[in-house]
């Protein structure tokens, strides 16, 4: 009886969560499991039985994440519970920070080391130097054409979910995005590793693409970590799997204000 009165209360205080806080996503699972894997996690611990965190009517528990992270990429991904789902928008516009590893003389057609290999071409003769003077081309509000395999939307349908089923896609436009801040920290070709700073709607890997093209080879993402995400840093604020619990969630959490409903 105790434990059904506290499991009972386990969900009240999971269901009058209002706020955001970040988890730590691993690499390899998509922005949606890691957040379906922590609805689950956290309606198992208030004792719902086979919770089935894809069903929303189900369960009156309000979650979503900000920022999609590619399923070869790790780091930071805010999450906003109850009304703090309304307030994911405004935490898109602040500012993020990449550490991205890329390999030279290969491009896929993913842009990542997810895809099939399209094109190979010589990188003998990028030097160090070059690689930081090219860089400053690409920093400051630039114009970005948004990788094919996105989750960009076309007709209610993501793009990359179009690909895999054998649709042909036609690129977005280019559009303008803002890089704050771009390093070059190592080189050691093929290998070459940057840190990046930059606003939303930024791509990563049409970043290395690009470079890879403009330094006269080809270039993919062989590594991505987000390493912060608006105020939430990987280090200080990034719950990992095993933290994720009412209890840390509850000490991890930044209320927000109450919403208008």
């Amino acid at each position: 009886m105790a434990g059904s009165i506290s499991n009972k209360s386990s969900l009240t205080k999971l269901q009058a969560l209002n706020g955001l806080f970040a988890v730590y996503k691993k690499q390899g699972p998509t922005s949606a499991d890691v957040l379906n894997s922590l609805k689950e996690v956290l309606l198992r611990e208030a004792g719902v039985e086979n919770p089935n965190p894809r069903k929303r009517k189900k369960q009156s528990m309000k979650m979503g994440h900000g920022g999609t992270l590619d399923s070869n990429a790790s780091g930071v991904l805010v999450v906003g519970v109850g009304n703090g789902t309304k307030m994911l928008s405004t935490m898109l516009a602040g500012s993020k920070k990449y550490v991205a590893v890329g390999e030279l003389g290969k491009a896929t057609d993913t842009l990542d080391a997810t895809g099939s290999v399209v094109l190979e071409k010589d990188f003998e003769h990028v030097t160090r130097l070059e690689v930081e003077e090219k860089l400053k081309t690409f920093t400051g509000d630039i114009m970005q054409i948004p990788p094919l395999y996105s989750a960009l939307k076309k007709d209610g349908q993501r793009l990359s979910v179009l690909l895999k089923k054998g649709h042909k896609v036609e690129a977005k436009p280019a559009r303008p995005v803002t890089v704050y801040n771009l390093t070059l920290q190592e080189f050691k070709p093929p290998l070459f590793t940057l840190d990046i700073e930059c606003g939303g709607g930024f791509y990563v890997r049409s970043l290395v693409d690009d470079l890879g093209k403009a330094l006269s080879s080809c270039a993919h993402v062989k590594e991505l970590i987000r390493t912060k995400q608006g105020q939430f840093t990987l280090e200080e604020h990034a719950l990992q799997e095993e933290q994720w619990t009412l209890e840390h969630i509850l000490r991890a959490l930044q209320p927000c204000p109450e919403a208008d409903s």
